[in-house]
């Protein structure tokens, strides 16, 4: 059975997250992550660390990624899979919408697989691996 305070802190973390995204605020980005966090881009770069991860993202807020918007699932619809009391997998749908989309006509819907880690009584995403979504054979995501 799983705690009640751990769904919502985890939640919690995943809105930090997309706020840090929204406000364009690397650093607080990566303080979403533990020290030595993995994190997979969708075009298969391996970020590695929180300083890292928030440094890339900080010089993708300022140039190519200025003014977007991070709508993903997460607020809503976050199911984890406890694997132990303090480790989870959490699937998040979501995409990065820029603020001039006729610039970028690709549809940027992606899901990410995350685990998220309890250290210390809070939570944190410690390896991340995002990647667009794609049909199916049969038609289905």
């Amino acid at each position: 059975m799983t705690n009640q305070e751990d769904l919502k802190s985890i939640g919690a973390l995943f809105a930090e997250l997309s706020d840090s995204w929204n406000k364009g605020d690397g650093e607080a980005y990566g303080n979403c992550f533990t020290e030595d966090a993995d994190y997979v881009t969708f075009m298969g770069q391996h970020l590695k660390g929180k300083k890292q991860i928030a440094d890339v993202h900080q010089m993708l807020f300022n140039g190519p990624l200025k003014g977007s918007v991070l709508v993903s699932s997460a607020s809503s619809e976050l199911q984890p899979r406890f694997v132990t009391p303090n480790v989870a997998i959490v699937h998040v749908v979501g995409e990065a919408r820029v603020t001039e989309p006729a610039q970028d006509p690709n549809d940027r819907a992606s899901i990410n697989t995350n685990v998220v880690v309890k250290q210390n009584g809070q939570w944190k995403l410690t390896a991340f691996h995002n990647c667009r979504i794609q049909a199916m054979p049969g038609g289905r995501h």
